[in-house]
């Protein structure tokens, strides 16, 4: 099945924020949201069904956003426990994080750079659900003069679980899908663009036996040394840490 098209209206809704908002609950953004110090990404083999049901070895306090991966397995494949959730681009995200795929589990912490030393403050936002997609976007305000000249976002479609889902000893914030790219200097936007110098807007699919209702959406920025210098939530649904 091909995305749904976005259609002006919405994809303004998307942008800038207009009465639709105050109409619909499913529409939301990172605005009033703090962000986050620290990235906390638990990694999980597929294999492992344990793993799931175990207490995580680190769950940081709600000013560091945590994300579980589901990697996909490496011995038993789609036959693995963990197989119905796992997620390719983990396999990617681990490769960018330089570790190598987990036998059982592995966490990495990322710090994110403080909002005064970022490039300007990174808005995330995500609309109602369309059939299988949700949309989502990403963008930077041009409230500053940037120093790098490539920046590579990450946008995530996370779906915040409570302690207890399918067995699990802790609230979780499973990655369901992931867009990624880099923005330079060619691809700005030109200035009149509601003051944005970037963004980006996709539908983003949600995987079967996904809730659309605990769907958030967690981005970031990272710089040409993969270090984290903005970061953002949305609070879409009441989250688990």
């Amino acid at each position: 099945m091909r995305p749904p098209r976005l259609t002006a209206a919405f994809a303004s809704v998307l942008v800038a924020g207009t009465p639709l908002l105050a109409q619909s609950r499913s529409v939301c953004s990172s605005d009033g949201q703090a962000q986050p110090v620290a990235l906390v990404e638990r990694f999980i083999n597929a294999d492992c069904g344990d793993c799931w049901s175990q207490a995580p070895a680190l769950v940081p306090g709600p000013s560091a956003q945590v994300l579980d991966w589901i990697v996909p397995g490496t011995r038993l494949g789609d036959d693995a426990p963990l197989a119905a959730a796992a997620l390719r681009e983990s396999l990617e995200r681990l490769q960018q994080l330089h570790r190598p795929v987990p036998a059982t589990t592995d966490i990495h912490v990322s710090e994110v750079g403080t909002e005064a030393a970022s490039p300007g403050r990174l808005r995330v936002m995500a609309g109602p659900p369309v059939n299988d997609y949700r949309a989502a976007a990403i963008s930077l305000p041009r409230s500053k003069a940037v120093t790098q000249p490539t920046y590579r976002y990450t946008l995530l479609l996370v779906e915040s679980l409570p302690a207890g889902t399918e067995g699990s000893a802790a609230p979780r914030n499973l990655v369901r899908n992931m867009l990624q790219d880099s923005w330079t200097q060619a691809n700005e936007l030109p200035h009149s663009e509601r003051g944005l110098r970037w963004l980006e807007r996709r539908p983003m699919r949600m995987p079967d036996g996904t809730d659309p209702e605990r769907m958030n959406v967690v981005g970031w920025l990272e710089d040409a040394d993969g270090r984290v210098v903005a970061a953002a939530r949305s609070r879409c649904t009441p989250s688990p840490r």
